[in-house]
């Protein structure tokens, strides 16, 4: 588009038009970037500074150094052989009784049960002894007191505590952790469980994306060949259960799949079976119910695509000898293979964040990632927990759609 002399006002006849072109594109800019400025504000706000912060509290836990200062000062030099010597427990005595004081003795107690479970008590109780200490030597006080203070690991822990990251939390999450000595063990198969669970998130998901794929396809195929007065009110229909609420459907399945419900009361009567069938809290109710959720998620991309497909190419496969099988695999379903494959990547990655429909219709074994996020968040307050966990979903998502992207091509990907 050509611009003339008249578009720039009063501007001076002398100045080049190079330098008044450049003046009207920075001035265009400056209008772009004004518009679009709120909606960026809002997802660096509302996004990307909570998700910085979950990484962040995912590797950071300053507890120690910040509540127990003497006691890491006097760890930093300690080789990590032998118990420390006295100057150690000297500043731990002081520590303790710092803590007690300030009522914090709680918040060092809860952070070292993290690491060595059962030992919070014995933290609390030996404070409140160590508070009628007034001299020492205080190495063997505080061991007469409780044994805890004897042992290696219990130190080896208060070392680590004097830098203000750990690597504890995300060890934790993948069943690892630190042994006594400070190296990465496997952790006690009693509280290896997050391998069972990251493994059981991907296999819901999907079993999840390939239900809703078997069930989307047919529906949009149906949809695309319609005439379109018929397929847009079929698909008000479809897209009908986006307008309630998820809680509100998952509950509906709670009353359907239920042990004398609908769908046990249906069977019954047509005599398929003779006993209600267990069809909730397990692993069939948990699928059944986020198919049902997200099966508007995987059809849309795919009718989009579909609607897109001349129908000339399938009549012209057809003219050439091909039969309707042949032509349907040969020259339709190639075309919609950017619909599906935006379909499965969005239900996939939309199903790995799952927890209302997991917690209401699913068992003890069917729980996802994010109830033990929301379970450390809401009940356990370890936010280092939750965050770790909340991180390798993340980075694991990313992973996914990082190989996704190198395999397929998210260019190639139409969402409508």
């Amino acid at each position: 588009m050509s611009i003339t002399a008249a578009q720039f006002g009063n501007v001076p006849a002398e100045i080049p038009l190079r330098i008044r072109l450049q003046r009207v594109e920075r001035r265009r800019k400056l209008r772009a970037v004004t518009l679009v400025l709120p909606l960026l504000l809002f997802i660096l706000v509302a996004f990307i500074l909570p998700i910085g912060k979950m990484m962040f509290n995912a590797v950071h836990d300053d507890t120690l150094l910040t509540l127990m200062p003497r006691t890491t000062a006097a760890l930093s030099a300690w080789d990590g052989k032998d118990l420390p010597d006295e100057r150690a427990y000297a500043a731990l005595a002081g520590d303790l009784k710092q803590a007690v004081a300030k009522k914090t003795i709680g918040s060092i107690a809860k952070r070292v049960n993290y690491e060595l479970p059962g030992v919070n008590s014995h933290i609390t109780l030996s404070a409140r002894k160590v508070n009628e200490l007034e001299t020492g030597p205080y190495k063997e006080a505080l061991i007469d007191i409780n044994p805890l203070w004897a042992r290696h690991d219990v130190w080896s822990l208060l070392k680590r505590g004097t830098s203000a990251y750990t690597a504890f939390y995300l060890l934790r999450s993948v069943d690892l952790q630190y042994g006594p000595d400070s190296r990465i063990v496997a952790s006690p198969s009693e509280n290896a469980i997050f391998r069972d669970v990251f493994l059981r998130t991907l296999g819901i998901s999907l079993g999840v994306t390939a239900a809703t794929l078997l069930l989307a396809f047919p529906v949009a195929y149906l949809l695309a060949t319609l005439p379109l007065r018929t397929s847009n009110l079929l698909m008000i229909m479809v897209l009908l259960p986006l307008w309630t609420s998820v809680l509100v459907r998952t509950i509906a399945w709670v009353v359907l799949l239920q042990q004398h419900g609908l769908v046990n009361d249906l069977l019954m009567g047509l005599h398929i079976i003779s006993q209600p069938a267990e069809l909730i809290y397990n692993r069939i109710g948990t699928v059944v119910a986020m198919t049902h959720i997200q099966l508007p998620f995987m059809l849309m991309p795919i009718y989009s695509v579909m609607r897109t497909i001349p129908p000339s190419h399938v009549r012209a496969a057809r003219s050439l000898g091909a039969g309707p099988f042949y032509a349907f695999w040969k020259v339709y379903f190639p075309q919609t293979l950017p619909g599906i494959a935006a379909g499965c990547l969005l239900t996939f990655i939309l199903c790995l964040g799952y927890y209302i429909t997991p917690a209401l219709v699913g068992g003890a074994g069917d729980q996802m990632v994010s109830y033990f996020v929301a379970l450390y968040t809401n009940e356990e307050l370890n936010w280092g927990m939750a965050s770790a966990l909340g991180a390798i979903l993340l980075t694991a998502t990313l992973l996914l759609y990082y190989v996704f992207n190198k395999l397929v091509g998210v260019d190639r990907l139409k969402m409508g």
